[in-house]
């Protein structure tokens, strides 16, 4: 990849970032979730020995695995290489991540007092992600950096659990029978989020996305009660920093108005709902989605069956960036998407 010019007002008119506005771009923009990761054989060579975090806080290694798949599939769009948790790890909670499990943390947050001794995050402890959008924005030229965090609810079912969860049983516990330790324990990890989104805007990032991977786990009445406040105080303290914000998650399908009201500019919407009825659901907001990551291991005949489908249901919204309706998976073969990516470019926005 040869950079282009990063002047501002190139950026500016990159179609994800003239998407996001509502406004028509050059073409319909398209990135992936996880497009930096396990189906890059680049990346997978040069990750070889070293540990996922150790990754996260090198900031030529950031730098070089958010480049690849830029290079590689000419997406129209960069993410922070990262993980949820980074932020916490940097505030000093004893979390990692366990290959083939996920994060794990050392001592579960479920008492008053255990949300009481969470620690604030520092500047000097996000420094290294910092450096590493540093570094992106001199090779990346009019190419946008997206910059992410996880939403304060994903992250208190991540601290609560002790690790990954299928039914949340303790989290749900605690949000119903204890709302005081809850909406504090929320409110600490808004600000924790907030400090790394605005580093991340301050850094140079040009988007944010804001992740709710687990919100699809509750009802609506129980998402506004006791989540959306919180991902509103994330995403509005950003309101003002003159970049799009994208709020994702998981099997949201039926919460999708009120993830909307949290106050992102673009929603993203997984498989389970095509966008036109998305579009429906959430009139005059700028979508993104909403290919099942699962099909890319299909032929491609139906690959491109569906992309087309996605795109022309697309065109229902305020506006649509392609994208899947979660991340890439790791037995997906790279060629693949660079292949979607080339359709996409192809047709009409």
């Amino acid at each position: 990849m040869t950079p282009e010019p990063a002047a501002p007002e190139r950026v500016q008119t990159a179609p994800l970032l003239v998407a996001a506005a509502g406004e028509k771009p050059s073409h319909t923009p398209v990135w992936f979730m996880r497009q930096a990761g396990r189906s890059l054989p680049e990346y997978r060579k040069l990750r070889e020995g070293v540990p996922m975090l150790e990754a996260c806080f090198n900031p030529e290694m950031v730098c070089e695995i958010t480049l690849q798949p830029v290079r590689r599939h000419n997406v129209d769009a960069a993410i922070l290489f990262s993980d949820i948790v980074v932020p916490l790890v940097a505030a000093g909670i004893d979390v990692d991540i366990v290959p083939g499990t996920g994060p794990v943390v050392a001592s579960p947050v479920r008492t008053a007092d255990d949300v009481a001794a969470l620690p604030d995050v520092t500047a000097e402890a996000l420094r290294p992600v910092a450096r590493a959008i540093g570094l992106l924005r001199n090779e990346l030229g009019a190419t946008p950096l997206i910059g992410f965090a996880g939403a304060p609810f994903t992250l208190a079912s991540y601290l609560i659990e002790g690790g990954p969860s299928r039914h949340h049983e303790r989290t749900k516990a605690l949000m119903h029978s204890d709302k005081q330790t809850w909406h504090a324990l929320l409110d600490k990890l808004a600000g924790i989020t907030r400090e790394f989104l605005r580093m991340q805007v301050a850094a140079g990032v040009q988007a944010v996305q804001l992740f709710d991977s687990w919100a699809g786990a509750l009802s609506e009445r129980d998402y506004r009660e006791l989540v959306l406040p919180h991902s509103t105080a994330v995403l509005g303290a950003l309101a003002d920093a003159g970049v799009p914000r994208i709020h994702f998650g998981v099997g949201t399908s039926e919460l999708l108005p009120a993830m909307r009201e949290a106050g992102a500019e673009v929603v993203g919407v997984d498989w389970r709902l095509p966008l036109d009825e998305a579009a429906r659901r959430l009139p005059g907001t700028v979508l993104q989605g909403n290919l099942d990551p699962a099909l890319l291991l299909a032929d491609f005949s139906v690959v491109e069956g569906e992309v087309r489908r996605i795109h022309a249901e697309g065109r229902a919204a305020a506006g649509h960036i392609f994208n899947l309706g979660h991340g890439v998976l790791p037995d997906t073969d790279p060629d693949v998407l660079t292949r979607v990516v080339e359709l996409v470019h192809s047709l009409e926005p």
